[in-house]
Formats: C-alpha cells, sequence, structure tokens
C-alpha cells in the first residue's frame, strides 16, 4: 500500500478504538503479547536478515539495538502486557467546574487520534509504540528505518493478529511499506491524517522533523548526557553510577555523554574514573571507553584531548567526554550551553549542592546520586514509552499513556442559555 492509502486507512479507524471500553483494548494487548511470543521465530528470521545487512554498514554498538533475541521479545511482550494494569487514561475526568448557573464542566482526556511515528532501528520501539497508541485510544502508524524494517514488518504483523483476535479492526496498527526520505516527507506533511507526530532517533532525525513538518511534532529522544561529580561525592557511588550509566547500553539516549568533576577532588578521582572505564575493563576483556578530556582534566590522567565538539555530541558509544569545573554552579552553566535537556545527574552527599542542581538544571529528567539510565517508561511505572520529550509543550520526559491523550470540556447543563 501506499503512505497514502495507509493514512486514509487510519484515519477510518479512528472512531472505532476511541470508543472500545478498557476491557477490549486490553483484550487486544493481551493478544498481540501472545502472538508476539507465538511468532517469534519469524520475527527472529526476520531480523536475522536484518543484521546481515546491516553488518559493516552501522557500528558494532548500534547493531545491538538492532538485535533481537527470545529473551527481547519476551521482553516487549512483558512490556505490552504492564499497560493491561495500568487504568485506562481516556474519559478521565481532569477537572470539573460547577458554575453558579449550574452548568457542569468536565475537563475530560480523549485520544489525539492518528500518531505517526518515524524510528530508527530500534525493533522493540515498534511494539511498545502500537501498545502504548491502543491502550490510549490511539491508531499508530508506524515507519522504521530500512536497516529494521523487516523484523519490524514481523512484528507488526503478529500485533495485527492479536489485534483482530480481539476483534478490533487491523488498521488500528500499521507499518509503512516505504523506507525512502518520502515516506518521512509524506508524514511530516499529512495535515488531516496524522494528529501527532513523534520522531525516535538521532540529531539528524528529529531537526529534519521540526524544521519540516507541518502536523504537530514532539522533541524527543536527543541525549547529551551529564553527571557531575561534586565536591562532597561518595567515590564509589559516583564510578559505580557513571559505569552503568555509560557502559551498560551506550547506544541508547540515556547513556552519560559527559562527566564534569569539581576541581577540588579531580587529583584523587579522575586516576579512580580511568582505571575503572580503562584499564579494569581491559582487563577484563571488555570494551574500554575513550576518555576525551578537556586542558585540565589531561593534567592528572591521559585520554584522548577532548575538542570542543565533543561536549556537543551525543557519541551513543564507547566515549565520554570529561571536564573539570570549579563548583556546582559552573556545572551548572555547562550544562546550560551544552545539553539536549534530556537527563542530567548529580553526585553529592551535600543537600545544598543537590538542591541547587535540582532547581537550576532544565532538563526533562535530573538526578541525585541515581545513574541516568533510568529515565525510562518502564523504570518511571509508565508500563513503557513512546519516546523522551526534551520539550515543555504539551508532554516532557518519557511519553505514558496520558502525553498520549488531549482533552476536550464535556459541558452539561438543563437548559441554560447566555
Amino acid at each position: 500500500m501506499t503512505t497514502q492509502e495507509i493514512l486514509k486507512r487510519a484515519k477510518r479507524a479512528v472512531t472505532e478504538l476511541a470508543l472500545a471500553s478498557n476491557q477490549k483494548k486490553n483484550a487486544a494487548l493481551e493478544l498481540m503479547a501472545e502472538y508476539l511470543v507465538a511468532e517469534q521465530d519469524k520475527i527472529l528470521a526476520a531480523n536475522a536478515e536484518d543484521m546481515q545487512a546491516a553488518k559493516g554498514v552501522i557500528s558494532d554498538v548500534m547493531l545491538d539495538r538492532l538485535a533481537l533475541s527470545p529473551a527481547r521479545i519476551q521482553g516487549m511482550a512483558d512490556g505490552i502486557l504492564a499497560l493491561t494494569a495500568l487504568p485506562d487514561p481516556v474519559g478521565e475526568v481532569l477537572s470539573t467546574v460547577e458554575r453558579p448557573n449550574g452548568m457542569v464542566i468536565e475537563k475530560t482526556a480523549v485520544p489525539m487520534g492518528v500518531i505517526a511515528i518515524i524510528y530508527e532501528s530500534r525493533p522493540n520501539v515498534t511494539s511498545d509504540a502500537a501498545a502504548l497508541a491502543l491502550k490510549s485510544g490511539n491508531v499508530c502508524v508506524l515507519r522504521s528505518g530500512k536497516e529494521a524494517w523487516r523484523s519490524a514488518k514481523a512484528i507488526v504483523n503478529a500485533l495485527q493478529r492479536g489485534v483482530l483476535s480481539a476483534g478490533l479492526s487491523p488498521d488500528c496498527v500499521q507499518l509503512i511499506d516505504d523506507t525512502t526520505r518520502q515516506s518521512a516527507t509524506d508524514l511530516m506533511t499529512a495535515n488531516g491524517y496524522v494528529d501527532l507526530l513523534i520522531p525516535r532517533g538521532g540529531a539528524g532525525l528529529i531537526n529534519a522533523c521540526l524544521q519540516n513538518a507541518t502536523v504537530p511534532c514532539i522533541q524527543t529522544g536527543t541525549g547529551i548526557c551529564h553527571i557531575y561529580v561534586d565536591e562532597f561525592a561518595d567515590f564509589d557511588k559516583a564510578l559505580n553510577i557513571i559505569e552503568n550509566a555509560k557502559t551498560s547500553r551506550p547506544s541508547v539516549c540515556n547513556a552519560a555523554e559527559v562527566c564534569l568533576v569539581h576541581r577540588a577532588i579531580a587529583p584523587a578521582f579522575l586516576p579512580l574514573l580511568k582505571q575503572r572505564l580503562v584499564d579494569e575493563r581491559i582487563a577484563q576483556g571488555k570494551t574500554p571507553v575513550e576518555l576525551r578530556l578537556d586542558k585540565n582534566a589531561q593534567e592528572f590522567i591521559q585520554g584522548s584531548s577532548a575538542k570542543k565538539k565533543d561536549f556537543d555530541t551525543e557519541f551513543l558509544d564507547y566515549i565520554l567526554a570529561v571536564a573539570i569545573v570549579d563548583d556546582v554552579k559552573e556545572a551548572v552553566k555547562h550544562i546550560a550551553l551544552h545539553s539536549t535537556g534530556h537527563s542530567e545527574a548529580i553526585v553529592t552527599e551535600d543537600k545544598d549542592n543537590a538542591q541547587t542542581f535540582v532547581k537550576s538544571v532544565d532538563s526533562s529528567s535530573v538526578y541525585v546520586n541515581v545513574s541516568t539510565r533510568f529515565t525510562d517508561g518502564g523504570e518511571f511505572g509508565l508500563g513503557c514509552e513512546m519516546g523522551i520529550s526534551t520539550q515543555k509543550l504539551h508532554a516532557r520526559g518519557p511519553m505514558g499513556l496520558q502525553e498520549l491523550c488531549a482533552y476536550k470540556y464535556v459541558i452539561r447543563g438543563n437548559g441554560q442559555i447566555r
């Protein structure tokens, strides 16, 4: 089908899904999870083709984002099932006002309608997005990157079988067949068909959507995440947090890209950081982290010389830019200049410095003595997520069910006139 034909079918499915009961939507989610696991052999075979075609084209770290396994597919199914335990956001009365004339005004949550998602090489986004959209009463149109298209197609086929078995139209979950730039442009300019566009990917994709979209668009994902190690930091906590934030999965948007260290502790802390991220990882047969050091940090440890652009780069790799700052206020100033508004952390035992950091840093998620890797819908108790919004309107941070709803005012009366 052409992109236009898919959008027309999606638009026709809006009313059916908006009227679906919570019970029916949950039944569809359960069947979607069931078919996802039942058809894992087909999904894994498709993923193997994607992996083979992508080798030598994308980095090993990005290949890890693309790869599926039985455990990852089970995790995707579990994410779908987690949504059945969450309340239905559709129809929730957000506020009620009774006017002096007896008129009652209810601010009520409603689905957006058709949500389009453009994403790159993460097949799990396919099931997360479809499940969140369906639970929140929205039809979703998915546009995968070419590297993951075979995997996404097999996943969508399984999900559609679940939706159909529950008595809903399979048009509620659709995948664009065209993976050229034209289909992305078609979604960006699908006025009257797309009610919300969500790009999930690198800076290039997100900027293209923000610059070219004529439909409402959410800015998501790009994560130049900082960890500031304060003068009063517990070194063990700091090392554990930095290692987790940088190395547990460096290809994701909540991975740390920059480490700022207070000048007073730099002589003692930086050698420990190099030992943990470089020396010990080499000894353990793991990929070491390349430390890109500013001039001050180079006085204490060896590493690559940081260029100016390194503090404005989402590496998505085993690379960490390191700089020394004079205090928490300078750390906040550095973050304000270089952050993408995603996630930032301070490691400190000083409550005043922690509070200064929390109040001053203007990002969607701000952590005190916690790894940035927790910026995730599942970790936040949202089941899964549609993406991480780094803007302030209308959603911010991990986007769950509530963030996929708009609202309207329902006014009830008994013949009142003005």
